[in-house]
C-alpha cells in the first residue's frame, strides 16, 4: 500500500528536490504539491528538471486524505501554517524549517516532534509522529562530531564551513545572483549561525558535560562561508584530542558501522562525492594533540529533503534508502 504524501511549498528548491525524489519512490502516491503563487501551473513549469517526469499541477487547497505531510516552507512559516490549518492527528509531519528542532520549541498543540537526524535518534524517529529535519550545517557539522561526543571527548571545537548558494533559498538576493557569487567567497554570521543551537543540544545528548545551549566559552565556534557553487557543503572541524589515531578511527569505523547513509572514509573526500546523493563522507585528520574532521554533504539532499525522505522512511517502518539510491554526479 502506498504512502500518500502532501507537499507544502512545493515552488522552492527543498520542494522541487522532494517532487524529484518522491515521483520515484517505490512506495509514494502524491496526493498534492501545494503553492499558492503556483496554483494550476504545471509543477514542470517551476520545476524544469521534471519535464516529462510528471503530470502534477500546484494546487491551493490542502487535502487531509494523506499519510505525511512535508512543510518545505520558511523559517517561522510552518508554526503559523500549523495553527491556520486543521491537519488531522494521523497525519505525519515533516518539517524542514526550523520551527521545532529545538526541545524548548519541540511541540505545538498535540503535536510533539522528534530531532530527526537518523545517526542519532533513529529508534525514537521510528516512533515518532512528527519529525523536525536537521539544518543543513548542522547535519553535516553533526555527523562529523557524534563519535567523538559518544566517546567524550569533546571540548571546544573550531569549525569553518561553506555552502554553494542553493542553501540561500530560490529568492534572489544581493549574495545568490550569479554576478557576486561568481568569482567569490565570504564569510557571515560569524560565530552567530542558527544552527549552532541545535548542533549543542545533540552533542550534548550523547556527552552530558558538553553545553547544552550555545554561547558558552566552551563549544562549538563556527564560521560559515558563502561558495561559488550551487550546492553541496564541506566543513572541517578542530579539536584538541590526545587519543592515538588509530583509536579515533576505531570510533568512527564504529559509530557509523550501520548507519545508511554516512561513511567514514580513510582518503580525503570532496564535495563532488556527495553531491547530488542523500550521502554525509567522513575524514579524519591528526597533526599532534590536535584532530581535524572533515564532513560533507548535499545541502538539499542529506541537508534537507533527502533527509526528509530518509526520516519518513523510518517512521513508515520501509527500507531506509528507499528511494534515496541516487549517484552523484562525480565529471
Amino acid at each position: 500500500m502506498a504512502i500518500r504524501a502532501g507537499i507544502v511549498g512545493g515552488a522552492g528548491y527543498t520542494g522541487g528536490e522532494l517532487l524529484r525524489i518522491l515521483i520515484n519512490h517505490p512506495q509514494v502516491e502524491i496526493v498534492f504539491v501545494n503553492s499558492s503563487s503556483n496554483a494550476g501551473n504545471p509543477v514542470s513549469k517551476v520545476h524544469a528538471d521534471l519535464v516529462g517526469e510528471t503530470d502534477l499541477t500546484f494546487s491551493a487547497e490542502l487535502s487531509n486524505a494523506i499519510d505525511v505531510l512535508f512543510l518545505c516552507v520558511g523559517h517561522g512559516d510552518a508554526r503559523k501554517f500549523l495553527e491556520a490549518n486543521t491537519i488531522n492527528d494521523n497525519i505525519t509531519i515533516i518539517d524542514l524549517s526550523q520551527d521545532f528542532r529545538l526541545q524548548a520549541t519541540a511541540s505545538i498543540a498535540n503535536r510533539q516532534f522528534v530531532y530527526g537526524l537518523p545517526e542519532l535518534n533513529k529508534a525514537a524517529i521510528q516512533k515518532a509522529g512528527n519529525i523536525a529535519n536537521p539544518g543543513c550545517f548542522a547535519t553535516a557539522i553533526q555527523l562529523g562530531l557524534l563519535p567523538l561526543a559518544k566517546a567524550g571527548l569533546l571540548s571546544d571545537i573550531y569549525t569553518t564551513g561553506i555552502t554553494g548558494s542553493t542553501g540561500a533559498g530560490q529568492s534572489l538576493s544581493n549574495t545568490s545572483h550569479f554576478s557576486w557569487r561568481a568569482n567569490n567567497i565570504q564569510a557571515y554570521k560569524s560565530l552567530q549561525h542558527q544552527h549552532i543551537k541545535e548542533i549543542h543540544q545533540s552533542l550534548h545528548q550523547l556527552q552530558d558535560d558538553f553545553p547544552a545551549t550555545a554561547g558558552t566559552e566552551n563549544g562549538v565556534h563556527f564560521v560559515p562561508w558563502r561558495g561559488d557553487f550551487t550546492r553541496g557543503i564541506y566543513v572541517s572541524s578542530t579539536i584538541d584530542c590526545g587519543l592515538p589515531f588509530e583509536e579515533v578511527k576505531k570510533l568512527y569505523t564504529a559509530f557509523y558501522a550501520d548507519a545508511a547513509f554516512t561513511h567514514f572514509c580513510e582518503g580525503m573526500i570532496d564535495l563532488k562525492q556527495v553531491v547530488n546523493t542523500n550521502k554525509c563522507l567522513v575524514n579524519l585528520e591528526k597533526q599532534g594533540n590536535k584532530i581535524v574532521v572533515h564532513s560533507a554533504i548535499d545541502n538539499l539532499l542529506k541537508g534537507a529533503s533527502g533527509q526528509a525522505v530518509q526520516n519518513m522512511n523510518l517512521v513508515f517502518g520501509i527500507e531506509e534508502t528507499a528511494g534515496l539510491k541516487l549517484k552523484a554526479n562525480y565529471f
